[in-house]
């Protein structure tokens, strides 16, 4: 059989063979010796068919298939990395090799076409299974019966060419079958906010500005498309401005528009958020550059991410207006995005009351949208918090932990560019004690998205406890700076640098200013503070408050000082705080006990 036939095979299939029958047909591959691949290419079959019989067609990524197939570390970046698409083309030519030589008559077709690895099944006309050739009377309905598979599995392009094959006397109940696939398809993915970048303005009208507006606008949409938690879309006009239910409370839709200006070498970009359909102006800034000692695309990424950080990020110019718009009354369709919402208001100040309500928010969006990354990334986080702040004493650290690590993965197999997944699977790492996994995540993340300063400071605070201090607490000291939103969580982490840097007046300053008094780390961060300031009766207050309402943090004290602080030097450093603060620190949970080992 010629190449041509194989494609030919390819288009009139029409029947779809059944589970059972597609293994069958992956063992009989397998077993041939004319399926000449190496045994990580036969793994990576199996793994692709196992998950798409499994109906987890949706997790077939290349992040996915490096991670579980190939046994690459979690920071694998698909994009500097192309051992996935080597490996997806070897195994095209082999599959294609053996259909041509030892499948010829084979009544399962697999293939797995290019732009993704997610295979295709397709039975041959004229060459029935054993399990078909015994039945009979099943005609058209046993197609559309085994279509519901593939709809559910694979989306609706494959079901264009069994389309044209099935014949008008189907069409109906294919057309239902793809409206359903197409609902099921929508419903992995809430509604969030959306903005429509219109194309600037170019109020100069010369060859030069021209290039720089249109530069400017694809900057902008590129910086702004990073951050997951809005829908970002261009061109649509007016026309496409309306408000999903204003009348509901809904969230509005918002356009972007911006006008550029340029007076010899001076630059002006003035930009305004305006909501749709009321046409009233949410947010407005104005942007200057001095064209001279710049290159024209410094210029243009530097104010896009300006941009895109002011208006996109969490606690951004969107975030408050649709928290307001959702404050009193939040339709069902947009449930799960309240819960990111939620999120960020816990994160304001780490209430442990506001934990437990969080996490349950967010365990039935991603119940209700399985396919929403963010959701199961701010899921994984909350996890995490039950481990680092003992937002639930009596549960356990280890399942909270595994929980993390899992919903963390979950968030990055469906989205490998989702820099909060990657920041929830950074955190967990760290703090199952795989700091440098965590930090080549978290350096992924800080690649694809510099300008998300929720992603920086974390990033940067993670660098600044592995003992890479002053790249670290520059990190979390600009996110301070360009943060939108409340900033106590990072205020907390400057003190602990300013305690590392032994400026125990400063560390005493940004304790204080975080203000996180429902927080024990809080607390012991003060605590060890005041101990070196010698001021034993403020250090009494903490050491109490601690005694009465974290009991355990002070019991276990040195695997919770392990748990975060990387380097043994440092690890001593801060215990030592603590002990001049009052703190009894037993021998087992010096830096030789195990108590203060990393969990791993």
């Amino acid at each position: 059989m010629t190449a041509n036939g194989l494609e030919k095979v390819r288009h009139e299939s029409t029947a779809l063979p059944s589970n059972a029958e597609i293994t069958a047909q992956l063992n009989r591959i397998r077993s041939s010796p004319d399926f000449d691949v190496p045994e990580r290419a036969r793994k990576f079959l199996s793994y692709v068919i196992e998950e798409a019989i499994a109906g987890r067609a949706d997790r077939i990524k290349a992040y996915s298939i490096a991670t579980v197939v190939f046994g690459r570390d979690p920071s694998f970046d698909a994009q500097n990395d192309p051992v996935v698409r080597i490996e997806a083309g070897r195994l095209r030519r082999a599959l294609e090799r053996y259909y041509l030589v030892a499948g010829r008559q084979d009544p399962i077709v697999i293939t797995i076409p290019k732009g993704g690895y997610v295979p295709i099944f397709h039975t041959r006309i004229g060459i029935a299974t054993k399990s078909e050739s015994r039945s009979s009377g099943r005609g058209v309905s046993s197609v559309f019966n085994r279509c519901k598979f593939l709809w559910s599995g694979f989306g609706i392009l494959p079901t264009i060419a069994i389309l044209a094959t099935l014949g008008a006397s189907g069409f109906l109940a294919v057309k239902t079958a793809l409206e359903k696939s197409a609902t099921n398809t929508r419903e992995t993915l809430p509604k969030l906010p959306r903005l429509v970048v219109m194309p600037f303005e170019d109020l100069a009208s010369s060859p030069q500005s021209e290039m720089i507006t249109r530069g400017l606008t694809d900057e902008v949409i590129s910086n702004l498309s990073k951050f997951k938690e809005i829908t970002v879309a261009t061109n649509e006009g007016i026309d496409g401005l309306q408000s999903p239910d204003p009348a509901q409370g809904s969230p509005p839709v918002y356009a972007l528009e911006g006008r550029v200006r340029i007076d010899g070498s001076k630059l002006r970009l003035g930009i305004r958020l305006v909501q749709h359909p009321e046409g009233s102006v949410v947010w407005a800034n104005n942007y200057d550059e001095d064209l001279r000692p710049h290159k024209v695309l410094e210029l243009q990424a530097r104010a896009a991410a300006a941009i895109a950080s002011a208006i996109a990020q969490p606690y951004g110019v969107m975030f408050q207006a649709n928290a307001t718009h959702l404050t009193h009354a939040v339709p069902d369709d947009w449930q799960a995005y309240a819960c990111t919402l939620s999120y960020y208001g816990y994160r304001a100040n780490l209430d442990p009351q506001a934990h437990t309500s969080v996490r349950e928010c967010l365990t039935d969006a991603t119940r209700r949208f399985p396919g929403y990354a963010t959701a199961w990334a701010l899921l994984s986080l909350t996890y995490v918090d039950e481990l680092r702040f003992r937002n639930r004493l009596g549960g356990s650290s280890t399942v909270a932990l595994d929980r993390a690590i899992e919903t963390a993965a979950r968030a990055v197999e469906l989205d490998p560019q989702n820099v909060r997944a990657l920041q929830a699977r950074m955190v967990a790492l760290f703090f199952r004690g795989q700091v440098d996994a965590a930090l080549a995540v978290g350096a992924r993340a800080f690649a694809i998205n510099p300008s998300d300063t929720e992603l920086a400071g974390e990033y940067g605070f993670r660098l600044a406890l592995s003992g890479q201090w002053g790249r670290g607490c520059e990190l979390v000291s600009k996110t301070v700076d360009r943060n939108p939103g409340p900033v106590g969580y990072f205020q907390a982490a400057l003190a602990v640098c300013c305690y590392i840097r032994r400026d125990y007046v400063a560390a005493e300053k940004w304790a204080r200013l975080s203000d996180l008094r429902a927080n024990p780390i809080f607390h012991v961060i003060l605590l060890a503070t005041l101990g070196k300031l010698g001021k034993t009766d403020e250090a009494r207050i903490e050491r109490r408050w601690l005694e009465t309402n974290a009991p355990g943090v002070l019991k276990n004290i040195g695997r919770e000082v392990a748990m975060r602080i990387h380097r043994t030097e440092d690890q001593l450093h801060f215990l030592e705080g603590l002990r001049q603060a009052g703190v009894s620190i037993s021998q087992d949970t010096s830096p030789q006990g195990p108590g203060l080992r990393p969990l791993r």
